[in-house]
């Protein structure tokens, strides 16, 4: 068992890596309390319940992802990472500063928030590949997957923490006052990356400098990451609409107040530290996830839609998160292993892109279910959605076992017996 654990976290031997992790989880923190209160200022203070309202919030933020994909990633892939993250991490801290002051001081206005959103997206949309990619940099190959892994485990646990700490605090400090919290924890990302040991840092390996759709063209001639890039656009798109889902069921069907919502975030969050927890103690990621991960997640969307109480709801939740980070862990370890570390940065943009730049089309749509057919029906459209990625990688499992990252599995467990 002892030997087990220790496998788990192995990642974390690297002082690099543990001085990033430590960082990140503060800022996520940070982030996820800005999360809460910015949906729940445009819920409940800005409109009258209005989930709409609250997916386009969620467009214009993960909107850039998609629309600014390919000069994102030919980005990661050409500029120092760690300069580019500074730079980053520094002008989300500012935008979450300016928010805030304009909240607390009572005059922000709900355009002043998409405008916001909008900002915020475009920034993290060079953030987030640099961001993936930056991990190859702190580890050995060999331990990446464990460390993709810990990284989703860190986020999740910080979304376990921030948003319940965000329900709290709202009712003292308001949604303005986390803001400004948020702008704080950006310092600790930040010197974190300032103190990273240079010369234990793995070189990047960087080709000629491609064109901004070099990374287009690689995805299409390989048939493996285009199945799991679509599955990860169907969930992606209409299954991690989580705040529109939390909310709407939070406030219209269950008529509960900020606490338990932050509360239901953080239920889901638990289950999604279970799944990439499990995900960090293999040593590869597995092609059968992929679609089991899938189907699980569909399953846990319908109870969700049927259960009749709060307690229910909020177990069911667990299971959502277990499965929705099962599924996304797995992909996002095989895509990094699967491709070649010159074409990282630009094939994980296309992987942010595809998970949260369908966010424009999902969001405004399930908010309009939400909307006209009950906060109920719109778990269903994720369930649906779910089901339909889970058949496209049952139909296609045969040739992901043997793509690369099948190969690399078959390998490592042959040298293990």
């Amino acid at each position: 068992m002892k030997l087990e654990l220790l496998a788990t976290f192995r990642s974390l031997r690297a002082f690099n890596y543990r001085l990033w992790a430590a960082g990140a989880f503060v800022s996520n923190v940070g982030t996820w309390m800005q999360r809460i209160a910015q949906d729940w200022l445009v819920l409940t203070e800005l409109t009258h319940k209005n989930a709409t309202a609250v997916g386009i919030v969620m467009a214009l933020q993960f909107g850039p992802q998609m629309l600014l994909m390919p000069l994102t990633g030919w980005a990661a892939d050409n500029f120092d990472r760690r300069k580019l993250l500074i730079m980053t991490q520094g002008t989300m801290g500012l935008l979450a500063l300016g928010l805030g002051i304009l909240t607390a001081k009572g005059t922000v206005q709900l355009w002043q928030v998409d405008l916001f959103a909008l900002g915020l997206g475009c920034v993290a949309a060079f953030d987030a590949p640099a961001r993936q990619a930056f991990v190859s940099e702190l580890v050995d190959e060999s331990d990446l997957s464990n460390a993709v892994a810990l990284n989703s485990s860190s986020f999740n646990l910080a979304r376990m923490v921030g948003p319940a700490a965000a329900g709290v605090l709202i009712p003292v400090l308001g949604s303005g006052g986390l803001f400004l919290l948020n702008a704080a924890s950006f310092a600790a990302v930040i010197a974190a990356l300032c103190g990273l040991r240079r010369e234990e840092m793995r070189a990047s390996q960087r080709g000629p400098r491609g064109s901004l759709w070099e990374g287009f063209s690689y995805v299409w001639h390989r048939r493996d990451l285009r199945t799991m890039l679509l599955m990860l656009f169907l969930i992606g798109t209409f299954g991690l609409n989580f705040p529109i889902f939390i909310s709407t069921m939070s406030v219209n069907v269950f008529h509960l107040g900020s606490n338990h919502f932050g509360f239901l975030t953080s239920m889901i969050a638990v289950g999604s530290v279970a799944g990439a927890l499990l995900s960090a103690s293999r040593d590869r990621p597995r092609p059968d996830l992929l679609w089991a991960g899938a189907s699980v997640f569909g399953l846990g969307c319908l109870m969700a839609a049927v259960m009749p109480g709060y307690v229910a709801f909020a177990l069911s939740l667990m299971l959502i998160g277990i499965s929705a980070q099962t599924f996304t862990t797995t992909v996002n370890g095989a895509v990094q292993l699967a491709t070649d570390p010159h074409m990282r940065g630009r094939v994980m943009a296309i992987l942010i892109a595809v998970a949260w730049g369908g966010t424009p089309i999902g969001a405004p749509l399930v908010g309009w279910v939400a909307d006209h057919w009950g906060a109920r029906w719109s778990l269903v459209v994720a369930a649906s959605a779910a089901f339909l990625a889970a058949a496209l990688g049952y139909l296609d499992k045969q040739f992901l076992r043997r793509s690369a990252i099948g190969q690399k599995v078959e390998k490592d467990s042959s040298k293990a017996a």
